[in-house]
């Protein structure tokens, strides 16, 4: 008998692909082959989490591609731009083939060059949607191995006492036998609310022993947690390279700029532009889901936000959108100060030219 009777194994690929995406568009081009995502509680009762705007999803066989390398292919676009594919297969085996499995789909390049084609061609078909679409793609990746029926259906204290060394070698995806200590590091994030299931995560992969249905659910959150990643790494660069010629260009040294100023009153103009576009799509990205009342979700978040850096991300976007706010401010302050310049210049001349008439007899 297997040690593991059934289960599934799924890689999370997800790409940064426009500045935001309109879902009745989408909805309209798809037709009935496109669906709304949905949220389910783990609790009981009527459900309590919900998207603010619910992202499409569509089966891989709309765009023409339904597996990939043996996985099935699901597509799902999130209205802030990101477009997530999620290959998925089912697994029964030993743990040594499961772990054996999981090192060779860690940084799996080909299965990752064969996700970006298909995400290129998605763009292609689903362009009328698209608002500023993006020339290149910022991406993530995440691998989640799912595991429903164990023999003996061991509860997740048991399971992590007897399975723990593999569980930790499957996420790490290192061949070598980790340590002890790397092993107790990776198993401390297991997060358990029945006694019979447990989620183990870790930054580039996760371990779920639950249900098909609940394994769906837990995938939602590990996919929104991604793509809020992916959202804040891409503003963090773009924020980024617009300082670095902000500062450059501010710091070119012209002589009209005392007086005109045009060139500082054009670039406050446009750092204002981008910080409230950027405060703008950070916002809907953050408040794309509301945790209303689930624990156990918004636990489940934030230890996966937690290890994938997502806070620190935040942060450093944080950071940047003040400097850009101090840049506004001191180039509108200087904006000012070459305007008063102006105004005192064109007094002066005026004072000048009614000198040189009164003394050529002109005025008296």
């Amino acid at each position: 008998m297997a040690d593991i009777q059934s289960g599934i194994v799924t890689a999370l690929y997800l790409f940064d692909v426009a500045q935001a995406v309109d879902i009745d568009v989408i909805r309209g081009l798809l037709g009935a082959d496109a669906t709304v995502a949905r949220l389910d509680d783990k609790s009981a009762g009527p459900s309590r989490l919900q998207y603010t705007q619910p992202p499409v999803v569509a089966d891989g066989r709309v765009f023409g591609f339904p597996e990939i390398e043996g996985f099935r292919v699901r597509v799902k676009c999130y209205d802030y731009g990101v477009i997530s594919l999620m290959l998925s297969r089912p697994f029964s085996g030993s743990w040594a083939e499961l772990v054996a499995l999981g090192q060779s789909l860690i940084e799996n390049e080909p299965l990752e060059d064969r996700a970006t084609a298909a995400c290129r061609h998605i763009v292609t078909i689903l362009a009328p949607a698209f608002t500023e679409a993006r020339k290149s793609f910022l991406s993530e990746d995440y691998l989640v191995f799912g595991v429903t029926d164990i023999p003996g259906a061991p509860l997740s204290d048991e399971l992590l006492r007897k399975r723990g060394r593999d569980i930790a070698q499957l996420l790490r995806g290192e061949r070598p036998p980790l340590s002890e200590q790397e092993r107790d590091a990776v198993l401390s994030n297991a997060l358990s609310y029945l006694a019979n299931d447990m989620v183990v995560t870790a930054w580039n992969a996760a371990f779920v022993y639950d249900t098909e249905p609940n394994i769906l659910a837990a995938l939602e959150i590990f996919e929104l947690a991604n793509s809020q990643l992916l959202e804040y790494r891409y503003h963090d660069e773009l924020l980024e390279s617009e300082l670095t010629r902000i500062y450059a260009e501010l710091q070119k040294p012209l002589w009209i700029d005392r007086f005109a100023g045009r060139r500082r009153s054009r670039a406050a103009r446009h750092v204002q532009a981008l910080f409230i576009d950027v405060n703008e799509l950070t916002d809907r990205t953050e408040n794309a889901v509301k945790f209303v009342g689930d624990i156990y979700a918004a636990r489940l978040f934030g230890i996966v936000a937690g290890r994938l850096g997502v806070e620190r991300w935040k942060k450093n976007v944080e950071e940047k959108l003040k400097t850009l706010d101090d840049i506004y401010r001191f180039a509108v302050e200087q904006t000012g100060m070459s305007q008063a310049n102006l105004l005192e210049l064109v007094i002066v001349l005026i004072l000048v030219i009614e000198l040189a008439l009164f003394f050529f007899g002109v005025m008296k």
